[in-house]
């Protein structure tokens, strides 16, 4: 929700109000960087520069290549290696949260805060569940007769029902 004169620059190609973000990421899928809140119409190269230009901006890691011949060459090759695990880390994050496929109706500055929260939840459970999915908990035995039913296939159908429901409750 963008009110007045700045409603056109927030515009992004596809006609619709958006922010741009730029967001860096390592091979383990998780965010490194991201610099967030800028106008959706904003040119990507002008992020990048944003985002170098910072005290604690983006830091660019020096290596080697397959002996690129000059600086543009780099760039391409780094740029190709680490599309597909852009595209990976922002499906799994689009997926997790899913007031991202549409646009929620918060405050610009809300959104923004938004973005940030949500990457920091994302990385922090890359680091505590390992297969983005919850983690099924041991039952206690002494606990489980009286509370769980005997047959294996109830426990288990049981349990994935409470992940399904602890899934819709992180999603909401």
């Amino acid at each position: 929700m963008v009110r007045g004169r700045d409603v056109s620059s927030y515009r992004n190609r596809h006609e619709k109000i958006s922010q741009n973000v730029l967001a860096a990421c390592n091979f383990d899928l998780e965010f490194m960087y991201v610099l967030n809140g800028w106008e959706g119409s904003t040119h990507d190269s002008k992020l990048l520069n944003d985002a170098l230009s910072r005290r604690n901006g983006l830091k660019v890691p020096q290596g080697h290549g397959n002996d690129p011949q000059n600086e543009n060459e780099l760039f391409n090759l780094r740029h190709a290696s680490l599309r597909n695990v852009i595209e990976r880390i922002f499906g799994i994050f689009k997926s997790r949260f899913t007031i991202f496929k549409s646009a929620p109706p918060f405050p610009f500055k809300t959104q923004a805060e938004l973005v940030l929260a949500c990457v920091a939840l994302h990385n922090f459970l890359r680091k505590e569940c390992c297969y983005d999915e919850f983690p099924i908990e041991p039952v206690e035995e002494s606990s489980s007769s009286s509370v769980l039913p005997v047959n294996e296939e109830e426990n288990l159908e049981l349990i994935i029902q409470t992940q399904e429901q602890q899934r819709e409750n992180a999603n909401a």
